[in-house]
């Protein structure tokens, strides 16, 4: 990666998104609230109706200000029309550093325990995540900006644990809760297409300094009231019809290499709906082929010698199953 002080601070660059949704919360059907200790919290689908364009904006939010998603139409895809394009300039830090949902969450026990997974900025700040090692960067920024899967709101004491971690007041801190189940939620969680991409590369060691651009799409999935359907329908949209395109500084024989490890049908475990999969191992993530959560079809581009190599498939039976 590059030295610490030629990078954004991913908090600042999301400042402005944030104030402008908290700004349209009700055109968008969203709620704004605070916490006992001053912290501002967005429901974007739990006690509110949310929607995809609350969805739109909430990913690129979580892309730290790096990313831009779209919604568009196409007709390539039989029964589901509707996408996300997700593109990002500097994908690394932007999929990697923000997006990801890597900072885990946790209070209480027994049945008030609190369990979550946050994503955004605000990792770039107070997550002890390993990964920031590798990127070499941290941010430091007096307001800081957390999404969370949950369809709950958190207990005070998480707010507190990030302000915290994130060396800033309480007040400070916003929090954006994204149900699964919920339309923003969904889509959010479809917008990761590129993320997922970026995270299997780094899996594979593949030099994420050699990462130069990238560009993803992914269908919009219907939501489900049931988490289980509704979170194998959000993972499924992108095994079985995410498309990605990564611009790389490698040699032919590299980004060959890189293009036939990425797509989600070089795993093992693919060919079923997410669910089916997961209620096999008895619903532990731990169990099942990490290799698994990447996009269906891939192309990588070397722009060191301008071929482009292309493997995977988009495999439309499957994506009925899993969203009917």
């Amino acid at each position: 990666m590059s030295k610490q002080k030629s990078l954004p601070s991913l908090n600042a660059l999301t400042a402005p998104l944030v104030e402008s949704l908290v700004f349209n919360a009700a055109a968008l059907r969203l709620y704004v609230t605070h916490l006992d200790n001053g912290c501002r919290v967005v429901d974007a689908g739990i006690t509110v109706p949310g929607g995809l364009e609350a969805g739109r904006l909430i990913a690129e939010i979580c892309m730290g200000g790096l990313g831009s998603v779209k919604l568009r139409s196409s007709t390539n895809f039989r029964n589901w029309s509707w996408h996300l394009d997700v593109h990002s300039t500097n994908p690394v830090l932007s999929c990697l550093g923000s997006q990801y949902a890597g900072w885990s969450l946790s209070h209480g026990e027994g049945k008030n325990i609190f369990n979550a997974l946050g994503s955004g900025p605000a990792r770039a700040i107070g997550s002890s995540e390993v990964l920031y090692e590798e990127l070499g960067y941290r941010d430091s920024a007096e307001q800081a900006y957390i999404v969370i899967e949950t369809d709950k709101i958190p207990p005070v004491e998480i707010a507190n644990k990030i302000a915290e971690k994130c060396n800033i007041s309480a007040s400070a801190l916003t929090i954006i809760l994204t149900p699964t189940s919920s339309l923003a939620g969904s889509a959010q969680i479809v917008a990761r297409v590129l993320e997922t991409a970026l995270h299997k590369a780094h899996s594979l060691h593949f030099p994420l300094e050699n990462i130069v651009d990238g560009a993803g799409s992914a269908p919009i999935c219907p939501p489900s009231k049931d988490f289980l359907t509704a979170m194998s329908r959000t993972n499924d949209s992108i095994l079985f019809a995410g498309q990605i395109q990564l611009f790389v500084e490698a040699s032919d024989d590299d980004a060959k290499e890189l293009a036939n490890k990425l797509p989600s049908s070089s795993s093992n475990d693919y060919g079923r709906p997410f669910g089916e999969i997961f209620k096999d191992v008895d619903y532990d993530f731990y169990k099942i082929d990490p290799m698994l959560f990447s996009p269906a079809q891939v192309a990588v581009s070397s722009l060191s010698t301008g071929h482009t190599f292309h493997a995977g498939k988009i495999d439309l039976d499957l994506l009925d199953k899993s969203f009917n």
